[in-house]
């Protein structure tokens, strides 16, 4: 009797904690194991937000896998037919090659990145690749953000020409190409040391800098990032193109009426390339600003993603307005891809070092307006064009650095 008491006992037992094990004290439908589960926070690193539907991952994976592509392909052409035809290695399109290779290098670490990790659906690849992506996207960004405005001071250089005589040079353009990457490294590679620091983004799919954060010292790295990453560039652009359509206007009115059409062109260029900017940066640089000010304010993460993906579009129209629209580098991919039609001659006599002066040999519409405006302050239209040692030459689009001061 004693021994069948135990065994019901114990039967008793091993049934009470079975039955607890399957029912878990379910209060309200969710047992407790369940409600420990669902109050985890979203780890991006193992899995994608429960929040965000599938589908939302493919549409960004689908986005990411177009803007890719074409920045890649946009990006190596101008790259392959730089290095194909010696004519377009001159001083002027040193900055513009360099934007192509930024934005080049921003597709294929950024782009390729974030189309797999959507795929996925969240980061799958770890913390580390998390903070090489979200460095080289920012870096390679930033060169390519300050490309654009060296660019435009290199025009106004040589349009305006606020040196006088001092002509833009191979030397010059390698300046300006080390500042460029040495600046940006500068203000990209601390958050990689401490101040601040790059993880994954709200919607757990890319990395960017920790704009969310609340530390002063974090929020004092966003600030001076944002105004010399931003605001400073922007007022570069701003201020150079400025000045250049004044200098463009002001001798059209004067004895250059033939230069009232290269004006309209130029202009209409320089009002695409700032819409540009700002369409493409402005988002981005807004949001930053944001949540930065407001770190605790919510935004739904799908809202939040929109500003860094739209500035990687930047990579696919950059080409096509400061390469495409470029007369010169237009003939030499029609020559390219159909043989057909003649390309720019080259600086150099192909028998000889002597310098040829022809109306193609110079780097585009720039050089060809810059050779037509006289170094100096605005032109009375009554007076008669001085003599020049020129000759018949001194109207003719040559290269910047061999124009004859009239």
């Amino acid at each position: 009797s004693l021994f069948i008491s135990i065994c019901s006992a114990k039967q008793a037992s091993a049934l009470w904690t079975w039955t607890m094990d399957a029912v878990s004290l379910s209060v309200n439908g969710v047992s407790y194991t369940e409600a420990a589960e669902l109050s985890k926070p979203d780890d991006p690193f193992n899995g994608p937000l429960k929040s965000i539907a599938p589908w939302n991952f493919t549409v960004l994976a689908v986005l990411m896998f177009v803007v890719t592509s074409l920045s890649l392909s946009e990006n190596f052409l101008v790259m392959f037919v730089t290095f194909k035809f010696k004519q377009l290695r001159q001083p002027l399109n040193y900055i513009i090659v360099n934007l192509a290779i930024a934005d080049f290098l921003v597709s294929l670490t950024g782009g390729l990145i974030s189309f797999m990790t959507n795929a996925r659906g969240y980061f799958f690849l770890g913390t580390w690749a998390c903070v090489v992506e979200g460095f080289a996207v920012t870096f390679f960004g930033i060169v390519a953000l300050w490309s654009l405005a060296v660019l435009s001071f290199e025009r106004f250089f040589v349009i305006c020409r606020p040196l006088g005589n001092i002509r833009l040079r191979g030397k010059h353009a390698v300046l300006g190409l080390l500042f460029v990457w040495t600046f940006s490294f500068i203000w990209t590679f601390p958050p990689v040391l401490g101040w601040n620091r790059y993880t994954v983004s709200k919607i757990g799919t890319t990395c960017e800098p920790d704009w969310y954060s609340t530390n002063i010292t974090d929020h004092s790295y966003i600030i001076t990032f944002f105004s010399t990453c931003f605001i400073l560039p922007l007022g570069v652009i701003i201020f150079c193109y400025g000045k250049l359509l004044r200098k463009l206007r002001k001798v059209s009115h004067g004895r250059l009426a033939n230069a009232r059409k290269p004006e309209r062109q130029v202009t209409r260029m320089v009002v695409v390339m700032i819409v540009a900017f700002m369409v493409g940066w402005t988002p981005y640089a807004a949001f930053s600003i944001v949540v930065t000010a407001c770190p605790t304010i919510y935004l739904d993460p799908r809202l939040a993603a929109i500003p860094a993906f739209f500035s990687k579009t930047a990579t696919v129209y950059n080409p096509i307005i400061y390469v495409f629209m470029n007369k010169q580098f237009r003939k030499c991919l029609i020559h390219l891809f159909t043989g057909m039609g003649t390309i720019p001659e080259s600086n150099l006599n192909q028998t000889s070092d002597r310098p040829v002066m022809t109306a193609e040999s110079q780097t585009g519409e720039m050089s060809a307006i810059a050779a037509r405006i006289p170094v100096g302050a605005t032109v009375s239209p009554k007076l008669e064009d001085p003599p020049s040692d020129c000759g018949p030459f001194a109207q003719l689009p040559i290269p910047e650095n061999k124009v004859c001061p009239m």
